[in-house]
């Protein structure tokens, strides 16, 4: 052995030795003669724009069932629907992959060359991107890591507190607005196009969508004694001002990652169905009214009726085979493939990353808490009216297969005082919340989940004592690792962190069983 151990220094020492000859000739092949070795920073924008839009559908599939938006169909009832989540997995944590990775350092380079080229336009974008980033994290996640985020110095890294991350989004979105205001130095409409595949480079739109962001941001400390109303309705009459203002991205479809996430091809809703809650709110069984919207958003069974399922009940329970709600696309089991689709479930609908009905209702929502009865109900039927055109809209993306809500349909609907009150007096929190999350349904599922967070699931309205989320009942059976106790976050994602960081998740009390189960800071007083 010790003299196979000689030999084998013995060539090594000579391959160091040719290597030291050779290394620059070995290293070029890393240059690509081909292709640029580094890109203009406008060119970074359209993946993380992507991904900004796109991520919170891939955990819409886990927070969706959290909310009971949707429910996955099987022989046992699932681990997400119970509140509980998958051990050793990555589910639930594509945000978390996407902001510290597809984003990390690819914003911070985009960032860097922005503020070099005195590009504030696209400065300013970056930090709206940043902004979300920490939003969405926080919200699903609570503590999360900031300060030593991308700082390929470390391997481990320090979690921040929750607090921390909402003043830095404040922080991050302010800037941004001031940036974005900014006419000076090389900011250029067209250069910021092409790579802004949202809003082509409209600055004022940006500035809205910042706006629309510190709104909600803002209304999240609903719970807490600093919640200031007034700035939240400021903040919104600032951000979008009607449809054309909607952040929405379009899919060319030519490929699997340029498919909507949500559309049949992808295949990745084929096994969910719609609950017994969503159409609850919908059908006339809650409000008294069958809302229009129903049909256009909703699957309904191969008998012609609407019905939801029950997170409780395995599978479809005793419903007959006619009976059985057809999937989301509106096509009885695994259908639907290379055939129109409906609403969002569509391999061409625009998906949302911010939209005018949902500052609406978060505006409903800050006048009713301030006592202004008018505003909120002015604000509330704005979000009911232009919900309905959203849907409309969206199903005219790929001509989907549902029909358009008609003039008539959408002024009786309007006109119905068990959904538009024509007394301000007469408007409940019950109303807004339940509208806010009808025109949120299976996209907004970050905001979504917050507001359900935000009123404990099943809390009441204090004005009316009437469940704000009416219907909506806790699973019978959690999570075994829950202890009786609802879900308030996901766990950290496995892979980065329970592999990796072990150290950051013990400081911030992670590696308990029932971690997910602990209230965010942000919905406590």
């Amino acid at each position: 052995m010790m003299r196979l151990r000689i030999r084998s220094l013995a060539l090594a020492a000579g391959l160091l030795t040719t290597a030291a000859v050779g290394c620059r000739d070995f290293l070029d092949v890393n240059d690509n003669p081909n292709a640029p070795q580094t890109v203009t920073a406008n060119l970074y924008l359209p993946p993380m724009i992507h991904w900004m839009v796109t991520s919170p559908q891939f955990d819409g599939r886990f927070v969706g069932r959290y909310t009971q938006q949707v429910v996955l169909t099987g022989t046992i009832v699932s681990t997400w629907d119970r509140m509980g989540y998958d051990p050793s997995s990555d589910n639930g944590a594509q945000q978390w992959r996407d902001v510290y990775w597809s984003l990390g350092q690819n914003l911070v380079d985009m960032m860097n060359k922005a503020e070099a080229e005195q590009r504030w336009d696209l400065l300013g974008v970056g930090q709206i991107l940043k902004a979300w980033g920490w939003q969405s994290l926080t919200d699903l996640h609570g503590e999360i890591i900031v300060k030593e985020a991308i700082d390929q110095s470390k391997f481990s890294f320090n979690y921040d507190t929750q607090e921390y991350a909402y003043q830095e989004v404040q922080r991050l979105l302010n800037e941004a607005i001031k940036n974005l205001q900014r006419t000076d130095g090389a900011v250029d409409q067209s250069y910021l196009a092409r790579g802004d595949k949202l809003y082509n480079g409209d600055r004022s739109k940006w500035i809205k969508f910042a706006y629309g962001m510190l709104a909600m941001n803002l209304n999240h400390y609903s719970n807490k004694s600093s919640y200031k109303p007034a700035d939240v309705i400021a903040a919104v009459d600032k951000s979008l001002a009607s449809n054309a203002d909607d952040a929405l991205l379009t899919y060319p479809n030519t490929n699997n990652d340029d498919i909507n996430f949500l559309g049949r091809t992808r295949n990745n809703f084929t096994s969910y169905r719609q609950t017994r809650f969503v159409v609850g709110l919908m059908d006339g069984t809650v409000f008294g009214a069958v809302d229009p919207r129903m049909t256009r958003m909703l699957s309904p069974s191969p008998d012609g009726q609407y019905r939801g399922l029950d997170p409780n009940v395995v599978g479809f329970g005793a419903l007959t085979v006619a009976q059985q709600p057809n999937n989301l696309y509106g096509y009885p089991t695994t259908g639907g493939l290379q055939l129109p689709g409906r609403y969002l479930f569509d391999d061409k609908a625009k998906m949302a990353a911010m939209t005018y009905s949902q500052l609406q209702f978060v505006k409903a929502e800050a006048a009713y808490r301030a006592g202004d009865k008018a505003t909120a109900l002015a604000a509330y039927r704005n979000g009911v009216s232009s919900h309905i055109d959203f849907v409309n809209a969206r199903n005219l993306d790929n001509n989907q297969n549902a029909t358009q809500i008609t003039a008539a349909e959408k002024a009786a609907f309007l006109a119905d005082p068990r959904i538009v009150p024509t007394n301000p007096a007469q408007l409940t929190l019950t109303q807004i919340m339940s509208q806010k999350y009808i025109a949120q349904w299976m996209w907004g599922h970050n905001e979504l989940w917050m507001d359900m967070r935000r009123y404990n699931y099943t809390g009441a309205d204090p004005v009316t004592g009437q469940q704000v989320y009416p219907g909506f009942t806790i699973p019978t059976s959690l999570y075994p690792d829950n202890g009786g106790k609802v879900v308030q976050r996901i766990r950290p994602r496995y892979n980065s962190e329970y592999v990796w960081n072990r150290t950051g998740l013990e400081a911030v009390g992670a590696l308990a069983l029932d971690y997910h189960t602990k209230p965010l800071w942000i919905t406590q007083p």
